[in-house]
C-alpha cells in the first residue's frame, strides 16, 4: 500500500512525550467520585478539580488495549478495524436533509433515519453503518437512542452505536444491540470528552459503563484547534491525544483488555466567524497525523474522511471531501467516516452518500497503488505489438489487466466524450446520484427484524421513554 507520513518517528514522539506531560502535570477535569475512585486507586492524584496520571499509569493502560475490534452485522458479516482493511461509515447524527433537486435543505425526521440506514445499505463501498440523521419530530432526550433504535431493522451491516451523552443511554443502547446479536460483537460506542480535558459525570459515567458491558470503546474527541484548542496543529493533536489516552486509561482500569478505536476529529477554527471548519486541507493533515499516532499505540484509528463546510454538491464539496479523505487513507487510516455529510455534519444528503461511495472506491484503487514487475512493465508486450499489429487492444496481456482493475471504473462520474454526452441528456454526476438514490430507495430490500425483535425493541424504547422524557 502507498504509505503517507505528515510527521517523522521523532515528531510523534513528542506528540507521545507533550501528552504524557498534559495528563501528569495539568490532568483532565474529572470530579465523578467513582471515576475519581477508581484513578487515584491506581496511582492517580487529585490536584483540585483535575486529576493527574502519571507517565506508568497511562503506559499500563495503553499496553492492556486490544489491538484490533470486530464488529459483526446481524447477518454474521464482520468488518476488522486493525487488519489493514480500509473500512468506511457515514457521518452520524446529521440535522438537516439537502435536496440537490430544489437547493433547499429540511430537518431531519424519523423516516430519514429509515431511508438513510436503507441506502447505506445498499452501497457497496460503506463497511459499517452509523445512524445517520438526527430526527427532529422526536423529543431530544430519545434522539440518540431512536436513531439506533430505528437503524437496526434498516440493514443487515454491522451497526456502529450513536454518540452516547449518559451511562443510561449507554444501557438502552445495549439492550438494543443484544436483540440482533451478542452483545460485545454487534455495538461499538464512542463517548465525547468536553474539550479542553474536561470530563463531566455524564461523560465518566458512561464511560465506565461502557467498559464493565465489553463493549469497544471509540473515545471522541473533537477539539476545534483556536477555540478549543491550541492553533498550533500539534498543540491540539497532543490535547486530543490527551483526551483519548485519558479515556483509555479509566476504561482499562474497568475492564482490562477492552477493544479500543482510537478517534480523533480535530477541526480547526474559521478566524473570520469563529466556526469550525471541516473542509480545509488542515483537517486532511489532522487526521492523517491522527493516524500515525494512533498506530505508535497499535490501535485501530477512526478519523475525518469525507468533510466539507460546503451546502451544495459542488466544485468546492468535491474537492474538499476528496482531498480530505485521501490523505489520512494514505496515512493508512483503518476507518473514515463521513459518507453523505455536508456543511461540517450539520447536513447530509441520499445523492452525496452515492457520490462518496464511488469517491471510496477511487481513494480504495489509490491506496492500492500499483505493482512494477516484469509482467506490468510489459516489455515483450510492447516488442510484440512494434513488430505486429501495433495494437494493445488485442492483447491477452491488456484484458488481463482490465479485469484486474488496473483503471477504475466509474458508474456516475462522467468519460464520456461531448457529443455522446450530449445524446443521453447532459446529466452530471449530481443528478445521476439523486436518480440512483432514488432507484435504490424503492428497490433495494432489507431482511426484516423478526416481528418478537421488533417488540423487545418498541419495548425497551417505551422504557427509555418513561425514564428520560419529563413528565
Amino acid at each position: 500500500m502507498v504509505r503517507l507520513t505528515v510527521l517523522t518517528a521523532a515528531e510523534v514522539e513528542g506528540v507521545h512525550q507533550a501528552t504524557l506531560r498534559i495528563l501528569s502535570e495539568v490532568g483532565p477535569v474529572l470530579t465523578q467520585p467513582e471515576a475519581r475512585g477508581i484513578l487515584t486507586g491506581a496511582g492517580a492524584t487529585v490536584r483540585d478539580d483535575r486529576v493527574l496520571l502519571p507517565p506508568d499509569l497511562v503506559e499500563r493502560a495503553l499496553d492492556q488495549c486490544t489491538r484490533q475490534t470486530t464488529v459483526r452485522g446481524r447477518d454474521g458479516e464482520a468488518a476488522v478495524l486493525g487488519d489493514g482493511t480500509l473500512h468506511w461509515h457515514n457521518v452520524g447524527g446529521a440535522r438537516d436533509v439537502y435536496d440537490p433537486r430544489t437547493g433547499q435543505h429540511r430537518p431531519a425526521a424519523l423516516q430519514d433515519v429509515y431511508d438513510s440506514a436503507r441506502l447505506l445499505d445498499a452501497l457497496e463501498n460503506v463497511t459499517t453503518v452509523t445512524p445517520f440523521f438526527t430526527p427532529q419530530d422526536v423529543p431530544g432526550p430519545l434522539m440518540s437512542l431512536a436513531m439506533y433504535r430505528h437503524t437496526l431493522p434498516h440493514t443487515t451491516k454491522p451497526v456502529q452505536g450513536p454518540g452516547i451523552q449518559t451511562a443510561a443511554e449507554v444501557g438502552y443502547a445495549a439492550r438494543m444491540a443484544a436483540v440482533v446479536g451478542p452483545l460485545p460483537d454487534v455495538l461499538t460506542l464512542s463517548v465525547s470528552p468536553v474539550s479542553p480535558l474536561i470530563f463531566p459525570d455524564d461523560v465518566a459515567e458512561a464511560i465506565i459503563a461502557i467498559a464493565r458491558l465489553g463493549v469497544p470503546l471509540a473515545p471522541l474527541p473533537c477539539p476545534i484547534a483556536g477555540a478549543t484548542g491550541p492553533m498550533s496543529l500539534a498543540g491540539s493533536l497532543a490535547q486530543q491525544n490527551a483526551e483519548v489516552l485519558a479515556s483509555v486509561v479509566l476504561a482499562q482500569l474497568v475492564r482490562p483488555g477492552l477493544p479500543i478505536v482510537y478517534c480523533g476529529r480535530l477541526a480547526m477554527m474559521e478566524p473570520r466567524t469563529g466556526l469550525s471548519v471541516w473542509g480545509g486541507v488542515e483537517l486532511g493533515l489532522a487526521s492523517a497525523a491522527t493516524v500515525q499516532i494512533g498506530h505508535r499505540y497499535g490501535l485501530p484509528v477512526n478519523v475525518y474522511g469525507f468533510s466539507t463546510n460546503a451546502h451544495q454538491l459542488s466544485l468546492q464539496n468535491g474537492y474538499e471531501r476528496a482531498l480530505n479523505a485521501a490523505i489520512p487513507a494514505l496515512a493508512g487510516a483503518d476507518e473514515l467516516s463521513g459518507i453523505g455529510e455536508m456543511e461540517a455534519g450539520v447536513m447530509g444528503s441520499y445523492a452525496q452518500m452515492v457520490c462518496d461511495d464511488e469517491i471510496a472506491l477511487s481513494i480504495r484503487r489509490l491506496r492500492r497503488g500499483f505493482v512494477a514487475d516484469e509482467d506490468a512493465l510489459a516489455v515483450d508486450v510492447i516488442a510484440k505489438v512494434m513488430g505486429g499489429s501495433r495494437n494493445f487492444l488485442e492483447q491477452r496481456h491488456t484484458v488481463r489487466y482490465l479485469r484486474a482493475g488496473e483503471v477504475q471504473y466509474t458508474p456516475l462520474a462522467e468519460r464520456r466524450s461531448w457529443g455522446e454526452w450530449g445524446r443521453t441528456g447532459r446529466l452530471g454526476m449530481v443528478e445521476r446520484a439523486q436518480a440512483e438514490a432514488e432507484r435504490l430507495l424503492a428497490d433495494h430490500q432489507v431482511p426484516p427484524l423478526t416481528g418478537e425483535q421488533e417488540r423487545e425493541l418498541d419495548v425497551i424504547m417505551h422504557q427509555a421513554t418513561d425514564e428520560l422524557v419529563p413528565g
